[in-house]
Parts: structure tokens; sequence; C-alpha cells
């Protein structure tokens, strides 16, 4: 296989599982074990291609908060839950996205300083799928009881906006856990009983949060040097590769929870996990 077919292949990978919630992390374990280990400023430019898409896919969303500090509503079709948003409100949203974002830049340092983070390993991301298989098919179970005693409720409160935030963190220390998996149930188990509701605003706080640590671990490649040896036309194909499948897999999987609950995704979680564990027990990840 040629390594631009591969950088392809490893785009479309994080493109395809980057916002779903199966962790892109036990994906490209799998892949790079097959298709070879790739550089830091490779993995981080793919996760940017993913964040590209999604900042494409909700560039009228985030128009309509920054309007609304000037006091322009937003019409009900930008909203999930089909609501008009009123500046009020999207001033309320937007503050609730900052904090979230808040909190998992304080407690990310925090973490960061203390240097507590797993290894990149196959066994800890393996039990990390399992187990965040089976902890999504519990939390989904009782976030759709509260639903049917609440109702549909598409508002994000303060306690999940701040709970959201820590999530991202937890996500960031445990490889496999899936930032998207983890943000989504949060919301879901915490009050917001819409799963279009809590995607979008995962998916909104997760904008800022990735774009932060990309430039963060880009930095970190860049002053090191590293980017002196890279192979620019396999990174540029990756890129692009990623940014187009991210975009059709989120499309998608909006449309998706509109009417289906996420089980599927928790049984795959679990079958992966235990494939991992069984196929390549001595592999070392390398993807952050």
């Amino acid at each position: 296989m040629t390594d631009l077919l591969a950088a392809l292949l490893l785009g479309i990978i994080e493109g395809i599982t980057e916002f779903l919630p199966i962790s892109s992390t036990g994906h490209l374990l799998i892949a790079q074990h097959w298709l070879g280990h790739r550089s830091d400023l490779f993995n981080i430019a793919i996760q940017a291609g993913a964040i590209l898409a999604i900042a494409l896919i909700y560039r009228q969303r985030l128009w309509d908060l920054a309007m609304g500090f000037v006091g322009r509503g937003a019409p009900s079709e930008h909203d999930p839950a089909g609501i008009a948003l009123r500046p009020s409100q999207a001033r309320d949203y937007a503050f609730k996205l900052g904090v979230a974002f808040g909190v998992t830049c304080v407690l990310g340092v925090i973490v960061k300083k203390l240097g507590f983070e797993l290894p990149d390993r196959v066994e800890p991301i393996a039990w990390a799928l399992i187990l965040g298989g089976v902890w999504m098919a519990v939390a989904e179970h009782f976030a759709a009881k509260r639903a049917q005693a609440l109702g549909e409720r598409s508002t994000i409160s303060w306690t999940v906006a701040i709970l959201v935030g820590i999530a991202q963190v937890v996500a960031g220390v445990f490889p496999g856990t899936s930032r998207s998996a983890a943000t989504i149930f949060v919301a879901l188990l915490f009050g917001t009983t819409s799963r279009v509701a809590a995607t979008e605003f995962a998916f909104l706080v997760g904008i800022p949060t990735m774009f932060a640590a990309t430039a963060y671990e880009l930095a970190d490649v860049v002053y090191s040097g590293q980017a002196a040896h890279e192979d620019w036309t396999a990174l540029a194909v990756a890129f692009v590769a990623s940014a187009i499948t991210a975009f059709i897999s989120v499309k998608w999987l909006l449309r998706y929870i509109q009417s289906n609950r996420f089980t599927v995704f928790a049984v795959y979680r679990v079958v992966l996990g235990v494939a991992l564990l069984l196929l390549l027990p001595a592999a070392t990840a390398s993807v952050g």
C-alpha cells in the first residue's frame, strides 16, 4: 500500500469516528497497527480536518449566537428543537458554552500539570470502550425514563454546562472513552432529555475545545522541530479526507438520532473493545 493511500484511509477513519460516540482513538489504534505509525503532526492535522467540518455544519448556529449579543433573534429552523431563539436566550446559551469550555481549560491544565494520563496502550483503551459501551446503554435507559417523566427538554442548564466541561477532561484522561459519548450522555442524564439538543451542545463546545487542544499540540510539534520532516502531501490528503468524511458522518448522525437511540453505538463499542483485547494485545497507540 502506498503512503498516500494509507494517509487517505487514516483521514477517512478519523473523519467517520471523531464525532460518533465510538472513540476515534480505538479505531486509529487498529488502523495504525496495519497502516503504520504516524507523526504527532499528522494526527493533529486529521483531527483539525474533523473540527473544520463540525464548524462548517454549525456555522449558522454559531452566527445566530453571535448575533444574539447584538439583539437579533434567530428563526426556529436554526434550532434543533424548532424553537425561535431570542437574543436573551442566545446570550444565555453562549455563556453556558463559555463556562463548559472554561471548566475544560482549567481542569485540563491542572490534569496536564499533574501528569495524570493513562498510557495509550491497547488494554486501557479496550476496557474504556467496553465499559463506556455498557455505561451508554444504562445511561440511555435512565435518560429515556427521565424523558417520559419530564417530557422533551432541549434547555441546557448551568449544571449540564459544568458537567459537560468536566466530561471533556475525563474523556481526555481516559483514551477510548470518546469525548462525544461522555458529553452527550452527561447532558442527557442531568436534564436535557432531547438527544438532538444534547448532541448539539456537546458538538458546539467541542469546537473551541478541540481547536485549542490542536493549536497547543501544533505549537509543541513546531517548536520541537518535528514539522521539518513531515510528508506534507500525505498530510494534506489526510486532512481533506478527514474534513469531508466528518462532515458526512455528523450530518448522518444528526438525522439518525432524531428518531433512534444510541444503543447501536453502545453495542459496537463493546464488540470493538473485545476485538482489541483479543487481536492486538501487544500493540500501542500513539494517537492521543
